[in-house]
Order: structure tokens, then sequence, then C-alpha cells
């Protein structure tokens, strides 16, 4: 009976050996890879949070600085995120953050620069909508008509276009259209929910123009 046992053992080692033979070195490159895949997933999902954070840090000296007046720090706080993590939405928010310190300190030209960074090398298309409304508006105080209304022919977000439309309707009533103008504004008073507080301000600029504000066809909720 034991001599049956060792027999079938020595059969089943055998067998073992000759599957590891054959097979042995598929198996042990399918596990390594899979264990190598395993390695990296943790790795890169590590290095992003790393990535996150440390875009988070300069971003928080961004702020800092924005909310402290001062544009300088601002601008270069900026230009190392924007250098070290330009596909991150920190990249992005601080940017539009950099051109409003940039703004209130009359550097224009700085300003446009960051809000047309975003534009270019923005991540998110929300974060870009806004940066090509900001710099239609900067443009249009530089009397730069045509090329504000560029920004505004872009493709945006459906839930950026009454901001567009009304961005656009200050630049054609600049410009002398009046009735162009008044035409976007009110494509820019039905596009907005009743809710909305900027609706009035839309309102009372179509009845600056002497035209009272055309009944929402659909209310936009």
């Amino acid at each position: 009976m034991a001599t049956q046992l060792d027999l079938q053992e020595q059969e089943q080692l055998e067998n073992i050996k000759h599957f590891w033979k054959q097979y042995g070195n598929l198996i042990t490159w399918v596990v390594i890879l899979v264990l190598g895949a395993f390695a990296a997933w943790n790795g890169w999902n590590w290095w992003q949070r790393d990535q996150a954070y440390k875009a988070s840090a300069l971003y928080d000296e961004v702020e800092k600085a924005a909310q402290a007046g001062n544009a300088e720090q601002a601008q270069r706080a900026f230009d190392d995120l924007k250098d070290r993590h330009p596909r991150t939405v920190y990249a992005s928010q601080a940017a539009l953050l950099a051109a409003k310190a940039l703004h209130d300190q009359g550097k224009a030209d700085a300003a446009r620069a960051a809000l047309a960074w975003v534009i270019d090398k923005g991540s998110e298309a929300p974060y870009r909508a806004i940066a090509r409304l900001r710099l239609a508006g900067l443009l249009l105080d530089a009397k730069a008509y045509d090329e504000a209304l560029k920004q505004l022919d872009a493709d945006l977000p459906g839930e950026f276009a009454a901001l567009a439309a009304d961005r656009r309707g200050d630049i054609l009533l600049a410009q002398g259209k009046k009735a162009e103008a008044r035409a976007e504004y009110e494509k820019a008073y039905r596009a907005m929910p009743e809710s909305a507080g900027y609706r009035s301000l839309v309102e009372a600029k179509l009845t600056a123009l002497g035209a009272a504000p055309a009944p929402a066809a659909e209310v936009v909720r």
C-alpha cells in the first residue's frame, strides 16, 4: 500500500516538474507583470497625490498673495505652479486669481497673458470658458473690440452661453452697434434663470437701450 502511494506521489511530482518545465517561465513572467502593474498603479496614484499636494501648496501661495494685493508675488507663485504642474486644476485656478491681482494693480498685459495661458493650456473646459469671458472684458477695456469678440466666438460650454451673449452685447454697444447689442442682451436675458441675480443687470442694460426685456421662452433651471 505504501509502495503504491509512493509511486503515486512520485508520479504527481514528475507531472508537476513537467508542468513547471513547460509553463514555469510563462507563469513567472505573468506573476511579475501582474505585480509590476499593481506596483505601478500604486506608484502612479502616489505620484498623482504628491503632485496634487504640491500644486495645492503653490495655489495657496497665489491666493494669499492675491488677497494681500501683492501682484508680483502672485505672478511668481503662478509662474512656478504652471511650470511644475501645468495640467492640474490648481494651475488654471491660480491663473485666474493672478490675472485679477495683476489687473487690479494696473498690469493689464500680464493679466491678459495669464488668462491666455488658461485658454491655451487649461485642463478643464469651464476654466477655459471663464478665462475667455474675462479676457474679452479686458480686451473691451483696451478697445480691442475685434479681438474681444473673437474670444467669444469659441465653442464655450452651454452653461456659459448667457454670459457670453451679455459680454458680446457690451462689446457691440461700445462699438455703437445698439441694435446688435440689444439682440445679444435679449438673448442673455432669455437664457438666464429668473433666480439669477445678474439677470437684473441685463434687464437694466435693455431698459437703458429703450427695450423692455423679452419674456423668457424657456426658463433654465
